[in-house]
């Protein structure tokens, strides 16, 4: 095992002063695994105050015995410390059990003890119940890995080469202690690829409804682990069949066993999950919207000459999508974008059909930055309903348009007359009037691109400038009730296109 210098120097110091101190929790598990420790946490029977008397840099700002130790503020005596290891913060816990929870996440009382023993019996997961010493206590003997010692109580080696997750001592224990574990568990297996073991599985299962008494952005940041892990299908899946997803997101349940059209082969439910597995990004946020873009599905069902119809899901799967994030307190941008391509996800495109000007169009509604995650979502969208081919002709050939007009004008910031130049030069007034004024000129722009010339734009904003507020806003309103007629049209000529 591969020790960093600096942990090892802040080992040996508690060590030199008397004390005990062992790596622990998490970095052990990685370390057995053969990857290297994203944070570092180190137990002692030191009390905080010794801690600081150590280590006076360091800061205890709460109840749990924990000192933290930033790499860059410590006097080591190493040198050439990477900036990745100067921005690494050590946690150092002193030795402790505890005991009540009220309010199913933290205890209402600590208790700091004397014994390893204690301390490992209180956490969660047994692969994250083991301690490593570094028996020499030199910082020159441990780099080379000689006689550290493994403390592992409750199998945690054992379970990695089992790759089982699996509850210290009695599961349904734990889960009373903090709710918040049941989520760690599924995110731990679908980070390592681990299976939850069946008494942890059937604890999770009983105490699911215990998850309510979460806040709902530490619930939020769970999933967001479970999404952005290399099993994010599996994840889900466990969630479901634990009962946790009732707790996070139970609009999503709304598709169990709910047939569609002869172009699904699945349920609505089995769609939307299939379709995360099978989206190729690896942004959290485009799998959460594959995992999201037919929630709205149920509550738009109409069965017509025998036929499931869902006109119009796409906009209450926008909206039940907004709400489930909204809940688990995600930031605006984020939702905006989830949103954004819940929205948009049944985009027509068909190469008989399409021009320039409507691809445009389409780039101004989704964004340039959200083009190639819309594809993706369609492609876990196509192959979550069982079609075979991820990325037909007609999806190459968009992405061929996409490349080609990328560069054209589809905001009125690209407009090479601005407002700033019509209220100086021009003399028009900020106001309602010059945005209406401006989105003609860009609608104008997007259909031809060519009439993006500062002169003409210049002569045409003085004509539209003749025209009262209302009749440019009801001539804007007319084209876009146009262009949604003709797309509506298509739509039910083909409500699902692929």
């Amino acid at each position: 095992m591969k020790i960093p210098e600096f942990i090892a120097d802040v080992v040996s110091k508690l060590e030199e002063a008397g004390f005990e101190a062992y790596i622990v929790g998490g970095s052990v598990r990685d370390l057995l695994m053969y990857k290297i420790p994203q944070d570092w946490d180190i137990t002692t029977n030191a009390k905080p105050k010794e801690i600081l008397k150590i280590f006076p840099q360091g800061k205890y700002e709460n109840d749990f015995g924990t000192v933290l130790l930033a790499i860059k503020n410590l006097e080591l005596k190493i040198k050439n410390l990477s900036e990745n290891d100067l921005k690494q913060v050590i946690e150092i816990t002193t030795y402790r059990s505890e005991q009540e929870y009220s309010d199913k996440r933290h205890p209402d009382k600590v208790i700091f003890e004397d014994k390893l023993e204690k301390d490992l019996a209180r956490r969660d997961f047994t692969i994250n119940a083991m301690a490593l010493r570094l028996r020499s206590g030199q910082a020159s003997r441990s780099r080379s890995g000689q006689a550290n010692e493994i403390v592992d109580l409750f199998g945690g080696k054992k379970d990695i080469e089992k790759k089982i997750i699996r509850a210290v001592g009695e599961p349904v224990d734990r889960f009373k202690e903090d709710a918040l574990r049941m989520m760690r568990a599924i995110r731990f297996a679908s980070v390592l690829g681990f299976e939850l073991e069946p008494k942890t599985n059937r604890g999770i299962s009983k105490m699911a409804g215990s998850l309510k008494f979460i806040a709902k952005e530490r619930i939020g940041d769970e999933l967001k682990k479970i999404l952005k892990s290399d099993q994010p299908y599996e994840g889900i899946m466990m969630l479901h069949e634990t009962k946790l997803l009732n707790y996070i997101m139970a609009e999503l349940l709304l598709g169990v066993g709910v047939a569609q059209n002869h172009h699904h082969t699945y349920s609505v439910f089995k769609h939307c999950v299939l379709s995360l597995k099978y989206c190729p990004s690896k942004d959290w946020r485009v799998r959460l919207a594959a995992l999201l873009h037919d929630i709205g599905k149920p509550k738009t069902k109409i069965m017509r000459k025998g036929v499931a119809t869902f006109y119009n899901h796409e906009y209450v799967s926008e909206r039940l999508a907004k709400k489930i994030m909204q809940r688990l307190k995600f930031s605006n941008v984020d939702i905006e974008k989830v949103a954004t391509l819940v929205r948009y996800h049944m985009f027509y495109y068909n190469t008989d059909e399409v021009t320039a000007a409507s691809v445009r169009r389409l780039i101004k509604k989704v964004g340039k930055e959200n083009l190639k995650d819309l594809i993706d979502l369609r492609i876990g969208d196509r192959l979550g309903s069982a079609v075979k081919k991820a990325k037909p002709y007609k999806l190459r050939h968009l992405e061929y348009m996409f490349d080609r007009v990328q560069n054209d004008p589809v905001s009125v910031k690209m407009l090479k007359l601005n407002g700033d130049y019509m209220i100086e030069k021009l003399g028009f007034k900020p106001g309602p009037k010059m945005g209406a004024i401006l989105d003609v000129l860009l609608s104008e722009v997007i259909e031809d691109p060519k009439l993006n010339d500062f002169e003409y734009l210049i002569k045409r904003a003085k004509d539209l400038g003749k025209d009262g507020l209302e009749e440019l806003q009801e001539r804007a309103k007319e084209k876009i009730e146009k262009k949604k007629e003709k797309d509506d049209k298509k739509m039910k000529k083909e409500h699902w296109v692929k």
